[in-house]
C-alpha cells in the first residue's frame, strides 16, 4: 500500500490510468497524438465531405496520409527492438491514437500494411521487396460469402450433406502458376486505390474445389493488382469512414507465379486463422481511439454548455453520464489492449478469442458516441459538430471486420468446442 498526506489528483496520461511510461513509450505516444490531431483529424473531416470518387481521384489529399505517416517511423521493425510486453503497449497506444485521430484512415493506414507484413512473416525477400512502398489490401470478403468465410467446422456449423460456400473469388493452382477469376466485395478496404493485395480464396488444385467433407480448397497469395485482367468498379459510397476507400476489384484469368504463394492446400485455413487473430486486435485498438475522442468532446462541451442556469458538468446525472463514458473507454482500452496480448504473446491464439475483444470494444465505443451526442443534444446532430461523423464511424464497425453477432456466435462456437476438449471441468 502506498500511503500520502494528503488527497491528490491521479496520475493521467492522454490513455487515461496508465502506469507510468518510459520516455520510449512516451515519445512515440507523443508523435503519434500530433500526427493523429494535426494532420489525420483535419484531413479525415475534409474527405468526409467528399464523394467516394473524389476521395480516390488523382491529386486527392487523401494520398498524403501515407508519405506523412511514413515520417513518422513506427512499422514492426520498431516494434521488434522493444521487450514484447513494452511492444504491445506502444502498439497499442499507436493504434488508439490513430483511430482518436480519424477512424477511416486510421483502418487505411493498418490495412496498407497486410501485404508486406504477412511476406516478412513469411520471409519472402521477393515479395518483401514487391510490396514495398505500395498501398495494400487484405481482399478475404467477397460479395456472396461474407461470414462464411469463417465457417472452419462444417460438421457443426453446416448444413449436412451441403457443400461449403465457395464464394466470387477462385484459383487454379498448377505446377508453377495460379490463375485467378472472380471478384472481392466491394468492402475491401483500400480496395479502390490498392496496389498490392494480400488475397484469400477458394482454389482448385486438380480435383476440385471441395475435399471430402465439402469444405472449399484455399489458397493465400500476394498479388499485384497492376496485372493484365484486374480492374476495378467504383468505390463504395457509405455512411460511415468515408476516408476509407473501399471497392471491388475484379480478376479475368489473372496470372502469378506459384511462388507467389503464402500460404497453400493443407496451410491455407491456418493462415487464415492466424492473420485473423490479429485483424481484430486492431480494431479494437482503434475504437478505443474512437471512444476516447466521443468522451473527450462531451467532457469539454459540458465545461461550456449552461442548462438550468449552471453549467452541464455542475448537475449531478451529468457528472454520472461523464463517469460511466470514462469508466467505458478504460474497459475498451483494458479489452483491446489483453486482446493485443494475447495474440502477440500466447503460444496458440485463435480468431474467435481476439475476435471477442472487437466486438466488446466496439459496442462499448458506439455507446460511447451515442451518450456523447445524446449529450450535445440537437448541436450533436449538426454537421457543425464532429460527433455525427463520431457516430456513422462507430456504426460501420459494429459490422466491419466481422458482424458482432455473428463473430459472438462464433465465440460461443469456440466456448463448445473448448468444454468438449476439457475446459472448465476440472
Amino acid at each position: 500500500m502506498k500511503l500520502s498526506n494528503r488527497i491528490n489528483l491521479p496520475d493521467i496520461s492522454m490513455t487515461g490510468f496508465e502506469t507510468p511510461l518510459s520516455e520510449i513509450e512516451r515519445g512515440i505516444q507523443d508523435s503519434v497524438h500530433r500526427f493523429a490531431k494535426d494532420f489525420m483529424r483535419p484531413l479525415g473531416q475534409e474527405l468526409d465531405k467528399m464523394s467516394a470518387e473524389q476521395v480516390i481521384a488523382p491529386g486527392s489529399p487523401y494520398y498524403s496520409l501515407f508519405s506523412e505517416a511514413a515520417k513518422l517511423g513506427l512499422d514492426s521493425d520498431l516494434l521488434a527492438e522493444l521487450p514484447p510486453e513494452t511492444a504491445v503497449r506502444v502498439e497499442s497506444m499507436i493504434g488508439e491514437e490513430m483511430g482518436w485521430g480519424d477512424a477511416g484512415l486510421a483502418v487505411s493506414l493498418a490495412v496498407t500494411a497486410f501485404p508486406s507484413e504477412m511476406a516478412k512473416t513469411v520471409g519472402n525477400q521477393e515479395l518483401i521487396d514487391l510490396c514495398a512502398g505500395k498501398i495494400g489490401c487484405w481482399m478475404i470478403t467477397h460479395p456472396d460469402k461474407g461470414s462464411d468465410v469463417g465457417a472452419f467446422d462444417l460438421q457443426r456449423e453446416w448444413v449436412p450433406g451441403q457443400p461449403g460456400n465457395k464464394g466470387n473469388l477462385f484459383a487454379k493452382v498448377g505446377e508453377h502458376e495460379i490463375v485467378i477469376n472472380g471478384q472481392c466485395s466491394a468492402w475491401v478496404s483500400n480496395g479502390a486505390v490498392a496496389q498490392v493485395a494480400l488475397a484469400y480464396m477458394t482454389a482448385d488444385y486438380g480435383d476440385g474445389f471441395y475435399d471430402a467433407q465439402g469444405r472449399p480448397n484455399g489458397v493465400t497469395v500476394i498479388v499485384p493488382l497492376d496485372l493484365p485482367g484486374v480492374s476495378k468498379g467504383k468505390p463504395l459510397e457509405k455512411i460511415g469512414q468515408r476516408a476509407l476507400p473501399q471497392g471491388e476489384v475484379y480478376f479475368d484469368n489473372v496470372r502469378i507465379p506459384k511462388r507467389f504463394a503464402i500460404a497453400l492446400q493443407d496451410e491455407y485455413y491456418g493462415n487464415v486463422a492466424s492473420a485473423w487473430s490479429f485483424a481484430g486486435t486492431h480494431m479494437s485498438q482503434m475504437f478505443t481511439g474512437v471512444a476516447r475522442s466521443a468522451f473527450e468532446l462531451a467532457l469539454a462541451y459540458c465545461h461550456e454548455r449552461k442548462q438550468g442556469g449552471q453549467l452541464l458538468i455542475n448537475h449531478q446525472l451529468t457528472r454520472y453520464r461523464i463517469g460511466d463514458m470514462l469508466r467505458r473507454v478504460e474497459l475498451c482500452r483494458a479489452v483491446a489492449r489483453r486482446s493485443l496480448a494475447y495474440a502477440r504473446l500466447s503460444p496458440q491464439g485463435h480468431p474467435w478469442a481476439t475476435a471477442s475483444g472487437k466486438v466488446t470494444v466496439t459496442q462499448e465505443a458506439m455507446h460511447v458516441v451515442s451518450e456523447a451526442l445524446q449529450m450535445f443534444g440537437g448541436n450533436g446532430l449538426t454537421c457543425e459538430y464532429p460527433l455525427e461523423k463520431l457516430f456513422r464511424d462507430a456504426r460501420a464497425a459494429l459490422i466491419e471486420d466481422g458482424e458482432n453477432h455473428m463473430l459472438t456466435t462464433r465465440l460461443g462456437y469456440l466456448a463448445q468446442q473448448l468444454f468438449e476438449d476439457g475446459w472448465t471441468k476440472n
